[in-house]
């Protein structure tokens, strides 16, 4: 454990654009001290070792060799995440990664043991979670305000791909790109954050709409144990969003529950003790009353609020980690089933065709074409 009075110093890898918004609010905290910044755009690094003074690398082993650091934010395109974290743990790192986890559902498993054998603080991004309508949502359900839930549905639609657009490495099936990785997995963490993950996975779509090699809209059927059921759903190609929009919905045998950022519904048939302040029928909270202030603004709470989780973490040796690497394995283990559902389809498919071809040549040898 870190004494209070003693900054966190942290390195950071990859300048995107959640890297250039990591650089900003991890800066901005008070409890840190960022040391390093590692890419693979000379022109960036010169820029910030100019204008900042902080170390720039472009490699990010000899970054993480030559300083003394205690954590590291890694914000990378999806493809890498695997192996940098590894270098990291290995070091004895305390590792915040952005979202998703890791591509090889194997390797995950190897990096969350390796962070338990360890001791060390992980997160991902999965900054819903730290949303203050969706927590509420999460203390409401865990409450049992709503009975016993038998539906879920999540859904996540944005204006990313409009248009045939050239190949950024969100648009590269190798980088881990797609609506898949970048939207649906958002929706999928809140789901397992809700209720936990499902046992079964059916009726999986992965459409392109725009895109040449990544799937534009997501669709699957989730079942969980008890026969509880639900539905997912994600389309980062639908322009009547101005920009990302999350939505949980959840089903109980007492009402429902709607949160969505702005907000939390609350529908009760009768009011229970488990929630005095809660009446029967509707219930709105918002948001901006949920929400507590953050040090720092950029994007939304959320963005701020999920580093100085990541910090207090460390700082109070606490594993108590709302979005853990654990947890985000489960999003990534969901995504597993969703993409051999999709691989068992297609090979039935291709098998049906086959064997249709094979009836057809035989009723041309029996009967002729016609």
């Amino acid at each position: 454990m870190l004494r209070q009075d003693k900054l966190v110093r942290v390195a950071l890898a990859g300048l995107g654009k959640m890297g250039i918004s990591h650089f900003s609010i991890v800066n901005a905290h008070p409890d840190v001290e960022l040391v390093a910044v590692c890419d693979t755009s000379r022109y960036l690094l010169s820029v910030l070792e100019k204008g900042t003074g902080v170390a720039c690398f472009s490699e990010y082993d000899k970054m993480l060799d030559r300083l003394e650091l205690d954590a590291v934010v890694i914000a990378t395109p999806s493809r890498a995440h695997g192996q940098m974290i590894k270098a990291a743990l290995e070091r004895g790192l305390h590792v915040f990664c952005e979202k998703p986890f890791c591509l090889d559902l194997g390797l995950g498993e190897q990096l969350v043991k390796l962070a338990e054998e360890r001791g060390v603080v992980t997160q991902v991004g999965y900054h819903c979670r730290f949303v203050a309508a969706f927590q509420e949502m999460k203390r409401l359900i865990d409450c049992g305000v709503i009975g016993a839930i038998h539906h879920i549905r999540a859904e996540a639609y944005g204006a990313v791909v409009l248009r045939p657009k050239g190949a950024t490495w969100r648009a590269k099936k190798s980088e881990g790109g797609g609506c898949l990785y970048d939207y649906a997995c958002h929706a999928i963490d809140l789901m397992n954050y809700m209720v936990g993950p499902p046992a079964l996975v059916r009726g999986t779509v992965l459409n392109k709409i725009f895109s040449r090699d990544v799937e534009d809209e997501v669709y699957a059927s989730l079942f969980y144990g008890g026969g509880n059921s639900g539905q997912l759903a994600a389309n980062w190609s639908d322009e009547s969003y101005r920009k990302m929009s999350t939505k949980v919905t959840v089903w109980g045998t007492n009402g429902r529950i709607v949160s969505d950022r702005q907000e939390c519904q609350v529908y009760l048939r009768s009011k229970v003790a488990e929630a005095p302040d809660l009446a029967a029928g509707w219930t709105v909270r918002y948001t901006t009353d949920l929400t507590p202030p953050v040090w720092f603004y950029l994007r939304g709470e959320e963005y701020s609020a999920q580093i100085d989780h990541f910090i207090q973490c460390i700082k109070e040796g606490r594993k108590d980690n709302l979005s853990s690497f654990a947890s985000a394995l489960q999003a990534d283990s969901v995504v597993d089933m969703m993409l051999k559902d999709v691989a068992g389809k297609t090979r039935e498919v291709r098998e049906g065709h086959q064997s249709n071809s094979r009836w057809h040549k035989l009723l041309v040898a029996l009967f002729g074409s016609r």
